[in-house]
């Protein structure tokens, strides 16, 4: 796997819970140290088990997890309480930081589900160990692994209804339809399925934090292939598949992907509103948003707005256009875009740290470019011109490095 940028793609056609994210993770070779460790730090080593074991769904293999806890009745926890433990914990900082997030997010949710604040939510629902141990360890794992880039397919959140705490709730559940709502995250049909729950809150708020975006996967090579399996009985398998892999090149090395355009011609907006719309254009996820003059009809000058976006942004940016453009149209297509792999590098320079962006060549040769805001406050800082500083910066670069 390239190590500038691995990619993972969780495939959830029965959808998600945290518990089948982690035992897919342990079935790719996860050493169960690297979940252990920070539980450990979190002081909850004595309160849980973890019982994973090779099984079978519908003839189909993969790895089923069961976190059994060894305290008969665990406390509930509030959201206040269990922050203060995870941030206390000597948790590595990029793990405790995706810990809070995962946690902060379900806390929310649950606290408008139930008309209360977040600080004083109880983690009964979805168990403060066990939510702990599935939180912490898919954090860690996906950690372990050095995964850069995560998409997620659309999860089926089920339906019928299914029994809390708080009685029979409909489904999809309450605090899973709060969190795509507040995530925006796409909910695949599930009306072909028995009635039951297919999506948990876990699972939802984990993949909400994680995941880049969500939809199809991109054009990968597979490199390692985890199923953690679900423990209820469906009509089909259930499981949930996590592939490592690398993006696909094409022959010359280049990145080739499959990119949404959208388009439409202007000539009844002011500049003012043109802005506006490029801009929340830009905010609603679009990679690229660029005009172009025209002369349209009866003489008027016009724009050409061109958006490029990934296939699954197509209705978010839709909506985009309905509210903050003026015109009663707007032109789709896909387009195959190749392009040369690249990463950001953060180089120390006497006057500070500038960030470059560096992409590889078809022939082995760097193509590198400074950021452009690093520079501009460098040359405001030490009053440099900006040019000086870019060569200066790009001699820096034509050492080796790393």
């Amino acid at each position: 796997m390239s190590a500038a940028q691995p990619l993972a793609w969780v495939d959830c056609p029965t959808g998600l819970a945290g518990n089948m994210v982690l035992a897919a993770l342990l079935d790719l070779g996860l050493p169960e140290a690297v979940v252990a460790q920070p539980l450990a730090a979190l002081g909850v080593a004595e309160a849980y088990r973890l019982e994973c074991r090779e099984a079978r769904s519908c003839g189909l293999r993969g790895m089923q997890l069961e976190v059994a806890l060894t305290e008969p009745s665990p406390p509930h926890r509030h959201w206040g309480e269990l922050r203060q433990q995870i941030a206390a914990a000597p948790l590595e900082p990029a793990l405790q930081q995706r810990v809070l997030e995962v946690f902060a997010l379900l806390a929310d949710a649950e606290a408008a589900v139930h008309g209360c604040a977040a600080e004083a939510v109880h983690f009964h629902e979805v168990g403060a160990v066990d939510a702990l141990v599935d939180v912490v360890g898919v954090c860690a794992g996906f950690q372990h692994f050095g995964v850069k880039q995560l998409v997620c397919t659309p999860p089926p959140a089920g339906h019928g209804r299914v029994r809390t705490a708080h009685g029979l709730l409909p489904l999809p559940a309450p605090a899973v339809l709060e969190l795509a709502r507040r995530r925006q995250v796409p909910l695949a049909a599930s009306d072909d399925f028995p009635a039951a729950e297919l999506t948990t809150p876990t699972g939802m708020a984990l993949m909400a934090v994680l995941a880049d975006r969500f939809g199809q996967a991109p054009a990968l090579r597979p490199g390692a292939v985890g199923v953690g399996l679900g423990t209820r009985q469906l009509d089909r398998p259930n499981l949930l598949r996590l592939v490592l892999a690398d993006p696909l090149l094409s022959g010359q090395g280049e990145l080739q992907e499959t990119l949404l355009q959208q388009q439409a011609q202007l000539d009844d907006c002011s500049a003012e509103d043109l802005a506006l719309l490029m801009e929340a254009l830009r905010n609603a996820g679009a990679l690229e948003v660029f005009h172009q003059p025209l002369l349209m009809k009866k003489g008027r000058p016009g724009h050409l707005v061109t958006v490029l976006a990934q296939p699954d942004q197509g209705t978010a940016l839709r909506s985009v256009w309905w509210h903050y453009g003026s015109s009663i149209g707007v032109r789709e297509q896909l387009q195959q875009r190749l392009s040369l792999p690249r990463e950001i590098l953060s180089i120390e320079t006497p006057w500070g740290v500038v960030r470059v962006k560096r992409s590889r060549r078809p022939d082995g040769s760097w193509l590198c470019k400074p950021e452009a805001d690093d520079l501009a406050a460098m040359a405001a800082r030490h009053q440099l011109p900006v040019e000086r500083l870019r060569r200066a910066v790009l001699a820096l670069v034509e050492e080796p490095l790393p």
